[in-house]
């Protein structure tokens, strides 16, 4: 039995909900062309939802391989960058194991790179070898604080930030 959700992210299967991506009505574009966009609102108001099935969407339709993932994990290495690094990989290797088919999986381990370059020799050697251009939600990427900021990734990754 559905229920009403207001304690996390909605799950259509599970609670009533109205489509959310018709809240974004220009974000499509903004993919399809390959920029970046900030989503800010306040607490409780369905972002991390619509990048969810934003991120299912875009998957399911077979151009893209999108995942939402939270930065959180980064928040507790406060300015050790290579260890904020290494938590946002685990969490994005997290997300793609579970909303991805297995040609547009993240390589088994990440590449060996200098500090401060990890995230990004990550994310390009991942889309370097997926056949599907890389949509990636950066979820509470505003827990990240200090020197933990990493530079935004180039190259086939569409990178888009949820602060």
């Amino acid at each position: 039995m559905k229920f009403f959700n207001t304690t996390g992210p909605c799950h259509s299967e599970l609670h009533y909900m109205l489509p959310s991506e018709p809240r974004l009505p220009n974000v499509r574009g903004l993919v399809e062309r390959g920029q970046y966009f900030v989503l800010h609102a306040p607490r409780q108001t369905g972002k991390t939802t619509t990048l969810n099935e934003l991120a299912t969407a875009l998957t399911t339709e077979g151009r893209y391989a999108a995942i939402r993932f939270s930065c959180e994990t980064g928040e507790t290495a406060g300015d050790d960058a290579p260890w904020a690094e290494e938590n946002v990989l685990d969490a994005i290797r997290d997300a793609a194991q579970d909303a991805l088919p297995p040609d547009c999986q993240p390589p088994d381990s990440w590449p060996d790179s200098k500090p401060g370059r990890t995230l990004r020799a990550g994310l390009k050697e991942w889309a370097d070898r997926c056949p599907r251009p890389l949509v990636l939600f950066f979820d509470e990427i505003d827990a990240l604080r200090g020197l933990t900021k990493a530079e935004s990734p180039a190259g086939r990754v569409i990178t888009l930030l949820r602060a």
